[in-house]
């Protein structure tokens, strides 16, 4: 009995380190465009917004309201993400100004659970997530992006999000096609500040 126990065990402990293995790590970006990258949710590559909400937040020492705007839809059939959920995210501080020392935003922490690999283009090899850099609005890309847990960690180039600048919309797929409200922790050179978005 002790030996079946500790068969039992040992097998209980390696489903754990693997099932934590796919949550934890550093993820795999797509430096692609629009309209290209929507075609991996929809055949006619033209995505059909769910919801568009918008989080705000002043970095400290700076003036002004910055934004974390979040937008959520539904991949269709047949395309490569169909019947799942999408997840966009751009940070927004167009509006802010610098007071002394600008106070840029850094990184930030997202609330993502489980994703799903997709297609994003270049290429048609599978990644974690996705930035568009041509197409679309903004001007400062993705350095780099990680995973522990549910938390999704996205680091942002060039020194951050600073005041008057705007991140290109980053997204992510989810198998969970129903948003909900969720909070964000959004990263200064100085602070950090809870911010609401919508999450799967």
């Amino acid at each position: 009995m002790r030996h079946l126990l500790k068969i039992v065990s040992l097998a209980s402990a390696a489903l754990g380190l693997s099932l934590g293995g796919a949550l934890a790590g550093p993820l795999v970006i797509a430096n692609t465009n629009f309209p290209a990258v929507n075609c991996v949710y929809e055949t006619d590559c033209i995505i059909h917004v769910g919801a568009d909400s918008h989080g705000n937040f002043t970095p400290p020492q700076d003036a002004g309201t910055g934004l974390l705007q979040s937008r959520t839809f539904h991949g269709v059939a047949p395309a490569p993400a169909g019947g799942k959920g999408g997840y966009m995210y751009r940070i927004d501080m167009t509006a802010v100004k610098g007071i002394v020392n600008e106070n840029c935003v850094t990184k930030i922490d997202l609330a993502l659970g489980t994703l799903v690999k997709e297609p994003y283009p270049p290429g048609a090899g599978l990644k974690d997530m996705f930035f568009a850099s041509t197409g679309g609005v903004g001007s400062v890309g993705i350095a780099s992006a990680s995973q522990s847990g549910a938390k999704v960690t996205v680091v942002f180039a060039s020194g951050g999000v600073c005041p008057g600048q705007s991140s290109f919309f980053f997204g992510f797929t989810s198998a969970i096609t129903v948003p909900v409200t969720g909070v964000a922790m959004v990263y200064f050179n100085q602070g950090q500040q809870g911010v609401d978005d919508r999450q799967p």
